[in-house]
Parts: C-alpha cells; sequence; structure tokens
C-alpha cells in the first residue's frame, strides 16, 4: 500500500496549452518543495466548452467550478488557477494555500506588421479592427483611441492563445489584446508588438498571478504549499480583489485594477521613540477603472496607503480597495458595470 506522503500529489488543471504551462510551472516547485511526485489532472471546465462570449456566460467562475468540484470529491489534491479566473468570495471548505510571485501583470498588443496602437490608429483610411473577448479591455481601447482622436473596431473573440494570435497571422484582425503573463509562460512574449502601460489599460484584478488551491481540511498540505506564496503579491492582489468585490463586479465586467506596492521610508512609531520602534513599511499604491465597453466613459481613481513589510496583515489592501470601490461608486461607477450582483 502506498504511504500517503510519498504518493504522487494530483494537481488539477485545465486542459489549455497557457493551463498546462503553468501548472507544469507549479508542479515542479511543489515536487522541489515536498520531495514527493506530482502529477497532472487535466480537466474540462464550462468556461472551456461553452462557445459563448465570456460575457454572455457571466465570467465568474466558468474556469474554476469543475477544479473545486474535484478538490472537494478528493479526486485530486490540489488545483492551480489563474487567479484572475477566481470570484472573489472563497469558499469556507476551499483554502487559498499559496499566491506565487506574479508575472508581468501588463497586457501585449500582438499586432500585424509589428505595429503598435498608436501606429494602428495613426491610418485615416482605415479602422483598425482589434480583437478581445475582455469588455474591460474593449473600454480603455476604445477610451485610449478617443484620446488620440481616433478609433478602433473591438471584435469579441474566443479561444486559445495560439487561435487568437492566428486571427492576425491570417488578417482576418489587426491586433488581438493578450495578458502578457500567458504569453511568458508558453514562450511566445517576443510576438507581442507591445506591452501596453497600465497609464492607458489597466489590467484585470490579479491578472499575471496564480492561485493555488486545495481542500480545508487537507491543513498538511496546505501549510506547505504556502511556501510558495508571495507576500508582496498575495498584498497587491488582495487589494485588486477587494475593489472588484466592493464594486459587486464579476470577471467579465469591465473593470480593471492594478496594486504596485514598493518600499518606502521607514514610519517612527506614534511614541517617536528611537529607532528600535521605528517599523519598515511599504507603500501600497491602488488604481482602478471602469467604464462602458464604447470607451465613452470611464471612471478611474487611485488611492495610496502603507502596509506593514512583513505583510502579514491583510487590513491594509482589504480596506484599501473597498474604500476605492466607495469613491468610484460615487463618481458613477456603478451605472457603467453590465455586470451587477444582485
Amino acid at each position: 500500500m502506498t504511504d500517503s506522503t510519498t504518493r504522487a500529489l494530483r494537481l488539477g488543471t485545465r486542459r489549455s496549452k497557457l493551463a498546462m504551462a503553468q501548472s507544469g510551472q507549479v508542479a515542479e516547485a511543489v515536487r522541489a518543495l515536498t520531495g514527493r511526485p506530482v502529477e497532472l489532472v487535466e480537466i474540462t471546465t464550462y468556461g472551456d466548452t461553452s462557445r459563448e462570449h465570456l460575457a454572455q456566460i457571466g465570467g465568474t467562475g466558468v474556469f474554476v467550478s469543475a477544479l473545486r468540484d474535484a478538490l472537494l470529491a478528493g479526486e485530486i489534491d490540489f488545483a492551480v488557477h489563474s487567479l484572475k479566473d477566481l470570484p472573489t468570495t472563497q469558499p469556507e471548505d476551499l483554502t487559498l494555500a499559496a499566491i506565487p510571485v506574479r508575472e508581468d501583470p501588463r497586457d501585449a498588443l500582438i499586432a500585424r506588421d509589428g505595429l503598435t496602437f498608436e501606429q494602428l490608429t495613426a491610418d485615416e483610411e482605415r479602422v483598425a479592427r482589434i480583437g478581445t473577448g475582455s469588455p474591460r479591455r474593449m473600454a480603455q481601447l476604445n477610451a485610449w483611441a478617443r484620446s488620440l482622436g481616433r478609433r478602433v473596431e473591438t471584435v469579441p473573440i474566443r479561444g486559445n492563445i495560439d487561435t487568437r494570435i492566428g486571427f492576425v497571422e491570417k488578417g482576418e484582425l489587426d491586433a488581438v489584446v493578450l495578458a502578457a503573463a500567458g504569453l511568458t509562460r508558453i514562450g511566445r512574449i517576443d510576438e507581442a508588438t507591445q506591452l501596453l502601460s497600465p497609464d492607458v489599460v489597466l489590467p484585470a484584478p490579479g491578472q499575471g498571478a496564480l492561485a493555488i488551491e486545495c481542500a480545508a481540511v487537507n491543513a498538511d498540505l496546505a501549510a506547505r504549499l504556502a511556501e510558495l506564496d508571495d507576500p508582496a503579491t498575495r498584498a497587491a492582489v488582495t487589494a485588486e480583489r477587494s475593489l472588484l468585490a466592493a464594486l459587486e463586479a464579476g470577471c467579465s465586467a469591465p473593470v480593471g485594477a492594478l496594486a504596485d506596492l514598493s518600499p518606502s521610508s521607514r514610519l517612527r512609531s506614534s511614541r517617536g521613540g528611537p529607532k528600535a520602534d521605528e517599523q519598515a513599511v511599504t507603500e501600497l499604491h491602488l488604481r482602478g477603472v471602469v467604464g462602458t465597453t464604447d470607451g465613452s466613459t470611464l471612471v478611474q481613481m487611485s488611492t495610496t496607503g502603507h502596509v506593514p513589510a512583513s505583510l502579514d496583515d491583510a487590513a491594509t489592501p482589504l480596506n484599501m480597495g473597498r474604500e476605492l470601490a466607495a469613491e468610484m461608486l460615487a463618481k458613477g461607477a456603478a451605472g457603467l458595470m453590465g455586470e451587477r450582483a444582485l
């Protein structure tokens, strides 16, 4: 009989090339961490089989529900998700054991003839057709074009990375926009003709980060997986996802958010004591955007706060997200979202 501490750990993953690539990277890390073999268990989710656009099927949880069902049924030991696909409410019977170091959170443009967005929109004789399945990207791309005195046509698309890039290669679209992290993980980031600055296109909350999840009852495994957690990444995505949750928006709503962490000066304690009383802190800068998909109206706001450098306390990122959401709602963000919680 196989000892439970030496048998292969079963890692649940979606079947796409990207999911398999990122799950394979996590599997290697878990093997190195635990000394145990890890086998990938491929699971098909509703989001993989549906041909509807994500905005139509709701987006929230469509890529994770089947994986979570397998976890709760004991068919797999842990699962790897793209964090941006996870609903913001964490089930009590599942543990988000680790959020590893985040990959580049930005969006990437892959355009014909090596063009940038500015070059695509400069042609007065031709309206660039840009493919994306994301209302968030549509809103910001259209707003960007408007700011340049131009316009683009955003075309809803589905499919894996190869399929989406194929639309450009076949001449069906002038460009597509994809997550830079996904392109990096499958070795195709060099095909990006432009990495889009968050100053013009904010990514989805949690974009570029992975989530490693297991059943709450499997406390020993959760504790080992927690060694892969990156506190800085967790603090940043906690702020972003708190904003999304407070807006009561699903992951298919036109919401962008990005939190940046950077060391700041040490803050002396309120008692004004000597250096021993000083506390190292980190500055957290959170930006958020909500917009109509045609780009005619955007609500963009930001906030900055300080969190302890140990990053053990999630209260500050949570509160920052909620407070920024409240300010955005007061500025009219609620009326710009296509999907609201009932």
